[in-house]
């Protein structure tokens, strides 16, 4: 790690990784300081810690090795923070208390940093009887809610984004409403969602069969398992969600089927775990491991491969003895099994650097070669390890060699674990590396293809706005210093250009070798057919893949990444779509990584802002909300906001609503959680009707006004865009009003709707072009 090849990278690492003091200064002056702090923590438990040292720090250097975020950021700090990225949280029992116990339990982990996945597939369904009080259940769905309003108050607390994965089994009687919940493109968006799919009802599926709904040994509804299936796929075409989960595939093929049975997976998909079951990832850097690249004679140095692969073993497994947890359980559950996810990042890069197509046959058959290589070297390590520090306490070894993905293991590694025990339950997954590939050059994430050969990247700065930087693959930027500008060859492929069955392809081939999953988002072209999209799931299944995930360009998801026009000549691939995200915010953060939090922003002498007068039928005086805006990079964003009325019972709560939205607007970032929290509350004595709308409480019109003027700037995106006049929220004038959204490419507020587009009348801009 001794150099950063693009400023992303080192903004990375100062934004994310670097250790500071309080006050932000900084306590590790180069990358090279994280290397050693991250190695000398991780050694602390050998018998020789310095010597260990020196080997965990020459596996981190150069980016060979790349821990998690999480321990990279944690490591050495001394901080009461989690080394592991998420969790999957304990079952959730049928009961008010017990829903709510493991509520306070998913508050405390991501408290920590953790991000977290349930079942609740536990859960009744929506309707059925609720003994002792007389009542109908509300369903799991309702809820799910409650869930993701607690992640937002943790996520406003201290983090941008939080991150949550919900499954729900494919025979629930809720299942439909959970299918079709992210349709609301306001609801449920800190949550990742999924469907465990069984054998049973694909079976079911080809053969055209009913399929029962069922909850509790009681039968709710039977419904046609195609028609069930055509939901789900259809949610997915419009909306990208919910996943696709192989539940029972997961569960044969587990090393511990003999002692646990998986519900639910972390956020991405890659780690299915148990109740409490804990997320512990890093990855070999393959991009970094080919040797003469592009030449005749490319190819990963295997021997360089296998030592690095065990070193990095090691460095896991003492993650476990090292790292905090935010609950007991979590920590026993972690001990008793040591499991871990070792994976792969910069595939793809390295096998343009060896001269392959991603997505060809060859391309797959490279890639189970070389994990079949790690799978071999991490079992051998672990195994090393039980010898010289003792098995995972809960091995059993005629059952832990009779599971299904040991079946095909070589026969010496069989051999070994049979005589000598094993140090790690599990010991493969791939998780994607988005934000630690591009600190390390921007080599290609996890097993994913080139996104593009250079793009723009959205930052956030410490001022609340975003800059843009291009960044270049890894594997151009080589290609470029060793030809110049020589045209790329054909084998230079990326996502924009491979067909669904080449991204299923290299999905399969690398899942024969890891343990656990796949974290891989399979992209289908926006004109895709229904039918041929409907067959990359069946394609998955078939193919021996333990879920799907697909992405296909809608209005309601979207990327952070954009990519930049005209960049490289000679390219052979038709130029990738540029993409943005949804409201300009980036998506969830996977694994709960550390996120950053800016510094206040400083006050203008003069600021420009609009003042609401709103008249709560129950109040005898109005309220007037004033809401004062910043320019920042051309950009105009809320500010502060002042809350005022002549009825005293008002008086405490808006003077500390003013203070809490104003300290959070001032901090900058994506401030628009504020509306989706205030709109959020209900009072218990009733709401109101305003404009033919129920308004849940005063706050909610509030939240209201807060996002209509939020829209009226051009902040965030939505309906209204040229609002009537509201006898219930009057607009009236501190400075000049805009008269529509602000431009993204000039920043004047001018956009206005042309022939059925948003189109700028300052300088031309269309969302349609």
């Amino acid at each position: 790690m001794s150099r950063f090849a693009a400023p992303i990278a080192e903004s990375i690492w100062d934004m994310k990784y670097r250790l500071k003091q309080a006050d932000g200064t900084p306590l590790d002056l180069t990358v090279e300081d994280t290397c050693r702090r991250i190695a000398r923590a991780l050694a602390e438990s050998e018998a020789d810690p310095a010597t260990r040292e020196e080997e965990f720090y020459r596996a981190l250097e150069d980016f060979r090795f790349l821990p998690a975020g999480r321990i990279v950021a944690g490591a050495g700090t001394g901080r009461t923070v989690t080394l592991f990225n998420c969790f999957v949280m304990g079952t959730i029992p049928d009961s008010m208390g017990g829903i709510f116990d493991m509520l306070k339990e998913a508050a405390l982990t991501m408290q920590q940093g953790g991000g977290i996945g349930y079942d609740f597939s536990t859960i009744r369904p929506r309707g059925a009887d609720v003994k002792g009080v007389a009542a109908d259940a509300s369903g799991p769905l309702s809820f799910m809610d409650v869930w993701d309003a607690m992640c937002r108050t943790i996520m406003s607390a201290g983090s941008r984004r939080g991150a949550m994965m919900a499954t729900m089994r494919c025979d629930h009687p809720d299942i439909e409403s959970f299918i079709s919940a992210k349709s609301d493109p306001a609801r449920l968006r800190m949550f990742n969602m999924s469907v465990l799919v069984t054998d049973a009802f694909m079976e079911a599926v080809r053969a055209g069969a009913s399929w029962d709904l069922i909850f509790d040994e009681r039968v709710y509804r039977t419904v046609a398992a195609r028609d069930l299936w055509s939901a789900i796929m259809k949610s997915t075409y419009e909306f990208a969600e919910p996943g696709v989960i192989f539940i029972d595939r997961i569960n044969q093929m587990n090393n511990l089927r003999y002692c646990e049975e998986i519900a639910a997976t972390n956020p991405c998909g890659e780690q299915p775990l148990p109740p409490y079951g804990a997320c512990l990832l890093g990855s070999v850097n393959l991009a970094r491991l080919v040797r003469e690249p592009f030449e005749d004679g490319a190819k990963i140095d295997e021997t360089e491969l296998d030592e690095l692969v065990a070193t990095a073993v090691r460095m896991m497994d003492n993650v476990v003895d090292t790292s905090r947890f935010p609950l007991p359980q979590q920590a026993e559950e972690a001990r008793t099994k040591r499991r871990i996810g070792l994976g792969v990042t910069g595939l793809a890069d390295a096998l343009l650097m060896v001269g392959l197509r991603y997505g060809s046959d060859e391309a797959a058959r490279q890639t189970e070669r070389w994990l079949h290589r790690i799978a071999r070297a991490a079992y051998l390590a672990s195994v090393d390890l039980a010898r010289e520090k003792g098995v995972f306490p809960l091995f059993e070894a005629e059952s832990y060699l009779a599971s299904g993905s040991l079946a095909h293991m070589d026969e010496d590694v069989r051999a070994a674990i049979a005589a000598h025990g094993i140090r790690n339950a599990l010991l493969t997954s791939i998780a994607p590396t988005g934000t630690i590939s591009l600190f390390a050059g921007n080599v290609s994430s996890g097993i994913e293809p080139v996104f593009a050969y250079s793009y723009t990247r959205k930052v956030l700065q410490k001022d609340g706005s975003r800059s843009e930087d291009e960044v270049v693959d890894y594997a151009v930027r080589l290609w470029r210093e060793k030809f110049g500008d020589a045209d790329l060859p054909a084998f230079f492929v990326n996502a924009q250009t491979l067909s669904p069955a080449e991204h299923v392809r290299m999905q399969a081939a690398a899942q024969k070798w890891v343990d656990s999953s796949i974290s891989k988002t399979i992209n289908c072209p926006e004109d895709i057919a229904f039918g041929d999209f409907e067959e990359v799931y069946l394609q998955a299944w078939e193919a021996g893949c333990k879920g799907c995930t697909t992405y296909r360009p809608n209005a309601v998801t979207g990327s952070v990444l954009s990519v930049a026009k005209d960049e490289l000549r000679g390219s052979s691939s038709p130029e990738a779509p540029a993409v943005v995200s949804r409201d300009g915010a980036e998506p969830l953060t996977p694994h709960g990584d550390v996120v950053y939090l800016s510094e206040p922003l400083d006050r203008p002498q003069s600021l420009e802002g609009h003042t609401y007068k709103v008249k709560w039928p129950d109040s005898e005086h109005a309220i007037y909300i004033t809401i004062n805006d910043i320019v920042l990079n051309g950009t105009r964003r809320p500010f502060e906001v002042f809350i005022n009325s002549k009825n005293m019972e008002h008086f405490a709560w808006t003077v500390a609503l003013t203070r809490m939205i104003s300290a959070v607007f001032r901090r900058g970032g994506d401030v628009s959680f504020v509306v989706e929290e205030l709109k959020a509350v209900f009072d218990p004595r009733g709401g109101a009707w305003m404009q033919g709308r129920y308004v849940p409480s005063i706050l909610a019109a509030i939240g209201g006004v807060i996002e209509r003027h939020l829209i009226s700037i051009g902040f965030i995106e939505g309906e209204g865009l040229g609002l009537k006049a509201d006898p219930e929220a009057v607009r009236m004038s501190v400075g000049e009003r805009p008269r529509g959204p602000a431009c993204p490419a000039c920043g004047q507020f001018d956009m206005r709707m042309v022939e059925g587009c948003m189109t700028c009348m300052n300088c031309g801009h269309s969302k349609c072009t």
